[in-house]
């Protein structure tokens, strides 16, 4: 005899007297946008950090120069370097100026530093080709070194107050918990992330600029990767994730283990901090004092070469290594976004 409710599907593959249980609802959840739109904005407005780049007190310039800073790198260590570089190059005219070296020995510990490279390169083709003024269309702004999707969403957002979507990874975080109920997995943008950003990103320009910056804040400060802090988070009683029950909090897409120790990273990294070192008056690492700089000679060489061809270095003939003094690299240099290492 069969049991089973006459409003419960039976399915050949699920258990006797079971309906099969029902596949999650992945579609976003927008109904409660306007509301969330004033509880963030009221959010940001209490609890933005006070950063020396936001609340319109630096420059068109200022604010890519920190977006290119604050790529990969927590924001606490930008900040005095952001600090600094704008105190001695305020502008791109001035950057596009300064020698190689100057710009490399300022970059310091930031990481990356072919992004120094980059934002001089850009710096150049603002001052020559836009009179010192950032463009302020998209097309021209990914055109620039350097500069890819997210940096020039940034700019026009935060610099220019233009209504456009901005997608960085706490961003992506945040919407994707918010109205889907899903754990981002991290990864490449999307056209679902593109599609749920731009849906419910307010219309008026100011309050697209307010709330990117707010989604941004809150997955920095409140609903971080591993982490959240679900009880403190304003928008906590229209969360999808914490109503579904945070599925899959922490997960992120599977690849190998990143490592540091030992990496061409790290060789690299010491190499640059031993030229940065150097006194003005003797600019050149010999090699001998280039060779202690780590005990595996082969993969020492190979960096010093990766460092050169680069344009981070310059090798010396026989006589060492030294910090470029000229141009950061040719005019023809393969344009990509400035988190490459």
């Amino acid at each position: 005899m069969n049991t089973n409710r006459p409003d419960t599907p039976h399915t050949p593959d699920a258990p006797s007297g079971r309906a099969k249980p029902a596949a999650a609802d992945h579609t976003p959840q927008i109904h409660h946008t306007p509301q969330i739109q004033r509880t963030l904005a009221l959010w940001w407005h209490a609890n933005a950090r006070d950063l020396p780049w936001r609340f319109g007190r630096t420059t068109p310039w200022g604010v890519l120069v920190s977006e290119v800073m604050s790529q990969q790198t927590q924001m606490s260590r930008v900040v005095p370097y952001w600090t600094a570089w704008m105190r001695h190059w305020p502008d791109p005219e001035a950057l596009a100026a300064a020698s190689t070296a100057e710009v490399i020995t300022a970059w310091g510990r930031l990481g990356y530093p072919r992004r120094a490279l980059r934002l001089q390169e850009c710096a150049r083709e603002v001052a020559t080709m836009y009179g010192d003024q950032l463009p302020r269309s998209y097309d021209e702004l990914v055109a620039l070194p350097g500069i890819g999707d997210y940096t020039a969403s940034a700019v026009l957002s935060f610099a220019f107050g233009e209504r456009i979507a901005v997608i960085d990874t706490n961003i992506r975080r945040v919407l994707t918990r918010l109205f889907v109920g899903e754990e981002s997995l991290g990864g490449s943008t999307s056209a679902k992330d593109r599609d749920l950003a731009s849906r419910v990103l307010p219309e008026d320009r100011a309050a697209s600029v307010v709330w990117n910056e707010a989604v941004m804040e809150l997955g920095a400060l409140v609903c971080a990767a591993k982490s959240p802090a679900c009880e403190t988070c304003p928008v906590a009683s229209v969360c999808a994730f914490l109503a579904a029950g945070r599925p899959g909090l922490g997960q992120r897409r599977t690849r190998p283990r990143q490592r540091f120790a030992g990496t061409n990273r790290q060789v690299r990294g010491i190499v640059l901090a031993a030229l940065r070192a150097l006194p003005g008056d003797a600019p050149v690492l010999p090699r001998a004092r280039v060779a202690a700089l780590w005990p595996d000679r082969v993969q020492l060489d190979a960096c010093v070469a990766s460092l050169d061809e680069d344009g981070l270095i310059e090798i010396i003939g026989d006589e060492g290594i030294r910090l470029p003094a000229g141009r950061a690299a040719d005019a023809d240099t393969p344009q990509s976004d400035a988190a490459s290492a």
